[in-house]
């Protein structure tokens, strides 16, 4: 299975242009960790809790930022045509739960962990039992 089959197409994003505000009132839902920023549908960055730490700690003016501004740009990503089983592979190997889709800088949706664990699970045939796939003579 590749990942375009599995992925969810319409993510919540954010345009780059969206102010800080908006950013941070989506971070208060408890399930969302971070929130992808794009423009004119690339992909720009991610911005997260830490970015707002990150900001007011070099004194930025909050009120003044724009997604895009304090997004971080270095967001690893995934083609869609690649395996699921390398979707996953990279997720352990960054430590994420979602992973960005991106065919030519453009974001084309998000792959999640748990989903994707769960639909690997469902194809995969049962375990044969003891002697199961063995014949009889």
């Amino acid at each position: 299975m590749i990942v375009r089959e599995a992925l969810v197409s319409d993510p919540r994003v954010l345009e780059a242009d969206a102010s800080a505000r908006e950013a941070a009132e989506l971070l208060t839902h408890p399930h969302v960790l971070s929130v992808l920023v794009v423009d004119e549908g690339r992909l720009v960055g991610c911005v997260t809790k830490e970015s707002f730490i990150a900001a007011a700690a070099r004194d930025a003016d909050l009120r003044r930022l724009t997604a895009a501004d304090l997004a971080d740009g270095e967001v690893t990503t995934i083609r869609p045509d690649a395996e699921v089983e390398r979707a996953l592979q990279v997720m352990v190997d960054h430590d994420l739960e979602r992973l960005p889709v991106t065919e030519d800088g453009r974001l084309v949706g998000v792959v999640s962990r748990e989903p994707l664990l769960r639909r690997l699970a469902e194809d995969e045939p049962p375990p044969s039992g003891p002697g199961e796939d063995q014949q009889q003579v």
